[in-house]
This record gives C-alpha cells, sequence and structure tokens, in this order.
C-alpha cells in the first residue's frame, strides 16, 4: 500500500528518540553513592510494564506515569538501602524521566521529518513528563500525545485510535514509529502504518535486541535520518 496518503508520524519515546539506560545512569553516578547504577536503571525500567498492568487491569484507578515511577522508585530506593535522600531530592530524581537524552540522530531527524509530516509523541509518558523532556532534549514536535489524555497505556487500542482522531486524521494517515515490535504491531492491528527504527543500545552494550526486518511492517531504518530520507516528498 503506498505512503503517499500518510500525514502524521506519531513516536514511541523510551529507547526510541530517547537513551533513557545512558541517562539514569549518568545521573545516578553524579549522586556520588555507591550503586550499581546500570542495574538500578534496568530495574527502574523493568517495573515500568507491570506497573502500568495494574493501571490497565483496574487494579489500580487511572496512575499517571510519573506516579508509578515514583512507587517503582520507593521500592528501589529500599531494596538497595538507600536511605540519604530527602523528599525533595527523591521528587527530583523521579523526574530524570524528564530530564533524559535524545539519540544522537533524533533531534536532526526529526527536524527533517517535520518539513513534511505532524510529528507527535504517542507515550505511556504523561504530558508534563513529555513536555519537560522536549524542552530539556530540543525534541521539534508539534504536540504532545500522550496515554494520559485517552487515560489508557499502549498497547490498549484507544491509545493509538485516539492519537488519530486527536490529529483529525483516519489511522491509515498515521505512522507509529518505534523500536519496539509489539508496539508497531498493536498499532497496525488499528489501522496505523508502521516504521521499525531498531535501537541496539537501548538495553546496554551486553544485551541484544530485535532488530531484525519485519516484512509486515511499512518501513525499516536504520535511524531517524534515514528514516528522513525514506520518506523524503
Amino acid at each position: 500500500m503506498s505512503l503517499a496518503g500518510v500525514q502524521a508520524l506519531t513516536f514511541d519515546v523510551f529507547g526510541t528518540v530517547v537513551d533513557w539506560r545512558g541517562s539514569i545512569i549518568r545521573e545516578g553516578e553524579a549522586l556520588g553513592l555507591e550503586v550499581d547504577w546500570a542495574a538500578f536503571a534496568d530495574a527502574w525500567r523493568g517495573g515500568y510494564r507491570p506497573s502500568m498492568a495494574r493501571v490497565r487491569s483496574g487494579e489500580l484507578p487511572w496512575t499517571k506515569l510519573d506516579a508509578l515511577h515514583r512507587m517503582i522508585l520507593d521500592d528501589l530506593l529500599e531494596k538497595h538501602g538507600i536511605s540519604t535522600l530527602s523528599e525533595a531530592d527523591k521528587q527530583h530524581w523521579n523526574r530524570v524521566w524528564h530530564r533524559l537524552t535524545p539519540w544522537p540522530d533524533a533531534v536532526p531527524g526529526l527536524t527533517r521529518l517535520r518539513q513534511h509530516y505532524v510529528l507527535a509523541t504517542l507515550s505511556n509518558g504523561n504530558v508534563a513528563l513529555l513536555t519537560n523532556m522536549a524542552k530539556h532534549g530540543g525534541l521539534p514536535w508539534d504536540c504532545i500525545l500522550s496515554a494520559e489524555i485517552v487515560r489508557h497505556y499502549k498497547p490498549d487500542p484507544e491509545t493509538y485510535l485516539g492519537a488519530a482522531e486527536l490529529l483529525g486524521l483516519q489511522p491509515s494517515e498515521v505512522m507509529m514509529v518505534a523500536a519496539h515490535k509489539a508496539d508497531l504491531k498493536a498499532a497496525q492491528a488499528v489501522g496505523l502504518r508502521a516504521a521499525f527504527v531498531p535501537r541496539p543500545l537501548e538495553y546496554g552494550p551486553d544485551i541484544e535486541v530485535d532488530a531484525e526486518p519485519d516484512p509486515s511492517f511499512d518501513i525499516h531504518a536504520r535511524d531517524f535520518n534515514d528514516l528522513a530520507d525514506q520518506l523524503a516528498r
């Protein structure tokens, strides 16, 4: 099917646009505590899906990601025996997710893509988190779309369909861009197009990620600059 009708690109953010792991490790090391910050970052991210699953199942009422991150953080601080942080310190540390660093190709690639397409986040991050992250990293979004707006976490279909509706487009006029195949397949299931941009270093140099092309996706790109080349018009 032709991509000529695609008007907007929606982006997964954590891992696809920004290097969450490296960012958390760098800020953790700056605290001067004797902690394995790589393991800490992995465990913090590891609590992400289980905590959202509690919301999606109805075990928890709607809870934005900042609050879920804080629940995970409090548990990790206890497990790691970190007791020296004040409440203000904890609040600042929890907002490290607002200060994640983009991958090197993200800003230049997005800037090129924005010449021809509407660019929006489509993330489980809450609006304040994504807005602050964009400000911090210079990410040139046209708008911030978030699971918080529709109160459904990905991969609930309402998240993807809600984004298309908010953009005033049909699902087939929106292309989801992500480094995670499950995210793309969920978007495709409700009619969005799909661009796969793997991030081999998302989980560090020692963890191999699935970067193999999937023929069901519309585009497989090396990075955002390659995506801009392939979508040039």
